[in-house]
């Protein structure tokens, strides 16, 4: 059951995340969902909190954050500016 919550919730940070970075059109709902859950990580290792620990609106906005950061990174290394 955890592992389909993370599914369901990394998929919605991964496409809000794309949305707030403009990169929706770029990626599919594969890659939402990665960004999701490695953004939900990297929120884990910055914040002390992640989607893993419970699901509130708190540690939901920590892993929208850790998701944009890794957009951010990412947009990055490909064109050298972030948007």
């Amino acid at each position: 059951m955890n592992l389909i919550i993370w599914l369901i919730i990394g998929g919605v940070v991964g496409w809000l995340a794309s949305l707030v970075m403009r990169t929706d059109g770029q990626q599919g709902i594969f890659l939402n969902i990665i960004v999701g859950i490695v953004g939900a990580a990297i929120a884990g290792f910055l914040f002390g909190t992640g989607i893993n620990q419970a699901i509130t609106i708190t540690t939901f906005l920590y892993s929208l954050v850790g998701a944009i950061i890794l957009l951010a990174i990412v947009n990055l290394v490909r064109r050298g500016s972030v948007r």
